[in-house]
């Protein structure tokens, strides 16, 4: 059996890091059992959904470095959900029902008044052909449920019914179905709702695991009981726990709260934010690797904790440092060069300013630091500028390397005798109009002696 799963997000608004979450989670098992990952856009809300959120979805993905094995829409699949409808009607196992949701509301509350579950009570299953007639040409259209097995005989006498599954993220889980009301699969429109054409896609599609959030963990007793009533054998489920804000707040597509494009646009790495979306809210240290590999080598879908994880947007800069600090030349070079950082100084150049820097986009600053001084006049008081003054008296000549900045400021030294910071910080601001920033001796190579005479004060 081939391992398959699926990311299965509607179109109707752009994925934030809750979704990403869900996304790398059946990516990673997917890499640790050699399995496939399937791609499916839950369009059946067609009003809602856009193309265009679809293709930005694909993006956010591929730039995360999920590739997926195929890609498929639901709103191209309509016929294979109608014959699905048609044989659970054949079944006895879809209903029809009449009620607005207004009288809904109403037998809700009455129940509840009663100490009763506030379940659907099948009433519609009583409805005679003659009734059900007339409230149609009153001019209501039926919406249908799916009527679970929760009973053995009689339906209306039903009784505690248990699905059990084996969480891959959860352990040991129950859904007790005499608790739910029978869901309703098709709208009043003739639309169909979330359940039926996942399952049937599921089965189709041959999905072997459903990872997903843990808001979907009752769900799943339904889900199973309509694999069951379709003929087909559940796949294996796993509900990891959501993340919120730092505030405690849900994330939505329809909000934008960190949203994955929005997190690129900002300057991170892919790798900060899939690190981040894994790890939290784990057994695990949330560290920064650069490679797929490397976190799928650290993921683990039992050390996954049941409570909410809350997540911090700064907490993504101390992984984007790292990663940074220890990004090879090669990794970084093109978008160094998209930056206009190119040259036989751009290698010596990353290598000097990469630890830093919090994004990358940020080497622009230095790069013109570099090759252009700095970006504003530095007023001096005079007794520094006097000092400036002197120790640029005393440059080395070249070759200059990683050796002249010591050699330099020695001499400087024991001419003025100055030292510690005294010495270095006026040098420092004279030379990048900023007071801390890479090591000047990595910097001055890349300056060179013309360069760095030109900044004398």
């Amino acid at each position: 059996m081939t391992v398959t799963v699926r990311f299965a997000p509607s179109p109707t608004g752009h994925i934030h890091i809750g979704n990403a979450r869900t996304a790398l989670f059946n990516w990673l098992f997917a890499m640790k059992n050699n399995g496939r990952f399937i791609q499916r856009f839950d369009d059946t809300d067609v009003l809602r959904s856009k193309q265009e959120y679809a293709d930005a979805i694909l993006y956010d993905l591929h730039w995360l470095g999920i590739f997926p094995d195929a890609t498929d829409y639901q709103s191209r699949r309509f016929g294979v959900y109608d014959a699905a409808v048609e044989k659970l009607k054949a079944a006895g196992l879809l209903y029809a029902c009449y009620e607005t949701p207004e009288e809904l509301e109403l037998r809700r509350k009455v129940r509840l008044s009663r100490k009763l579950p506030p379940v659907y009570g099948r009433e519609a299953l009583k409805l005679t052909g003659e009734e059900r007639e007339a409230l149609e040409a009153q001019g209501r259209k039926p919406h249908w449920r799916f009527l679970l097995p929760n009973f053995r005989e009689n339906p209306f006498e039903t009784e505690r019914t248990e699905i059990r599954w084996t969480d891959v993220v959860r352990g040991e889980e129950t859904v007790d179905l005499a608790s739910l009301s029978d869901p309703v699969l098709v709208r009043e429109d003739g639309t169909y709702l979330y359940t039926l054409p996942s399952v049937v896609d599921d089965i189709d599609m041959g999905v072997t695991h459903i990872i997903r959030g843990d808001d979907h963990v009752t769900n799943t007793g339904v889900q199973i009981a309509l694999f069951q009533a379709l003929g087909a054998e559940a796949p294996a489920f796993g509900h990891h726990n959501l993340l919120t804000t730092s505030s405690g707040e849900g994330l939505s597509k329809r909000t934008g709260a960190l949203s994955i494009g929005g997190l690129r646009e900002s300057g991170l790495e892919p790798m900060a934010v899939a690190c981040l979306a894994v790890l939290i809210g784990t057994s695990e240290n949330v560290v920064a690797v650069p490679k797929m590999s490397e976190l799928a080598a650290l993921f683990e879908p039992t050390a996954t904790s049941k409570s909410a994880s809350k997540f911090d947007p700064a907490d993504l800069v101390v992984l984007n440092r790292s990663l940074l600090h220890n990004m090879p030349f090669a990794e970084a070079q093109d978008r160094l060069s998209a930056l206009g950082v190119s040259g036989e100084r751009a290698e010596p150049f990353w290598l000097a300013v990469r630890g830093n820097i919090e994004k990358l986009p940020e080497a622009a600053n230095w790069w013109r630091v570099v090759t252009q001084g700095p970006q504003e006049s530095v007023d001096l008081p005079e007794n520094d500028r006097s000092f400036v003054s002197e120790a640029f008296d005393l440059l080395p000549p070249e070759p200059w390397d990683g050796t002249t900045w010591k050699t330099w400021t020695n001499a400087v030294k024991d001419a003025t005798g100055r030292k510690g910071k005294a010495l270095f910080m006026p040098l420092r601001l004279s030379l990048t109009g900023l007071a801390s920033g890479p090591e000047l001796a990595d910097l001055l190579p890349l300056l060179g002696r013309e360069g760095t005479l030109a900044r004398r004060p």
